[in-house]
């Protein structure tokens, strides 16, 4: 069986998500910034008239930040019924990969708190680390979400 899957770039490592999670990727856009969020939410986008609240992905994951450029993407999926996007640096292609390429996190990974880590994407040569977007929030933090 294909999956497909939705391969970004976060600095210069490939992430992806599966395609059946995102509503639609974006241009980056200007962001409303909303007072006392949680440092790494940007804050809010109307996107034909939803508000959407806005995540900088890379300060989620305690990456180097760098500035957006014409490749920022935001890739909005659904959490808990309400819309929530993620910038990205860019979004690469879409690919189809086979169910044997699609490895469970190694336990290093997996054991340090990396619940967000679905699994690793083997294609060609290249290791793709597979992210449930859904996951990378707390409870707490979907909840403040919700209330935006």
């Amino acid at each position: 069986m294909l999956n497909q899957i939705v391969i970004f770039k976060l600095n210069d490592e490939e992430f992806c998500v599966d395609i059946m999670d995102v509503l639609e990727i974006i241009r980056m856009q200007t962001i409303t910034k909303v007072p006392d969020v949680p440092s790494f939410v940007e804050g809010i986008i109307n996107l034909r008239g939803t508000v959407i609240p806005i995540i900088d992905l890379k300060k989620r994951l305690k990456l180097k930040l760098t500035n957006y450029d014409d490749d920022t993407r935001i890739i909005i999926i659904k959490i808990n019924e309400k819309s929530v996007g993620f910038i990205v640096d860019s979004v690469t292609e879409v690919l189809h990969v086979e169910n044997g390429s699609i490895k469970e996190a190694p336990d290093i990974i997996a054991g340090i708190g990396k619940e967000y880590i679905e699994s690793v994407v083997s294609y060609d040569d290249r290791l793709i680390i597979n992210l449930d977007l859904e996951k990378i929030l707390t409870e707490n933090e979907k909840k403040e979400i919700e209330e935006m």
